[in-house]
């Protein structure tokens, strides 16, 4: 399966998410291509700092991560789209309306409503509370993939 996760700019939420995904798909001996990219994104900016630091203390490295603009072939290339905000959802399914089947925030895919809310320019709690958000619905993502 391949799995993108999908926020603004790649430089916070997306690539927490793609971090979380991999370690759990390594921990339970998934075979999944998962990645990341941002609507926004400037191609190949780093992470932030307060992104890499919290990944950090889960035993995550994304110090190398560099950001990259969602495309309509990641999109075409992908099984399974999730986008950290329902505006996020919208402005993709707005340009390529065919992927509805497969384009879905991370918390509606899950069973939960509202939006993972965006880090950026937040202090180092700020970004834990993020991390620790996305690491809940991952935990749940996954377990519901291994279902299916």
């Amino acid at each position: 399966m391949k799995l993108l996760f999908v926020c603004t700019g790649n430089t916070c939420r997306s690539c927490m998410a793609e971090g979380i995904a991999k370690k759990r798909a390594q921990e339970l001996n998934l075979d999944m291509d998962i990645s990341s990219a941002g609507i926004y994104a400037t191609n190949g900016a780093s992470c932030s700092l307060n992104a890499a630091l919290a990944m950090e203390e889960m035993g995550i490295d994304i110090k190398n991560h560099l950001s990259r603009q969602l495309t309509y072939e990641l999109l075409e290339n992908s099984d399974l789209v999730l986008t950290m905000t329902r505006a996020h959802k919208d402005t993709i399914l707005s340009y390529y309306p065919s992927f509805s089947n497969k384009v879905f925030t991370l918390f509606e895919y899950i069973g939960k409503s509202g939006d993972i809310v965006d880090p950026f320019g937040g202090d180092i709690d700020t970004y834990r509370a993020c991390a620790n958000e996305i690491k809940q619905a991952i935990d749940i993502l996954f377990s519901k993939l291994k279902e299916s």
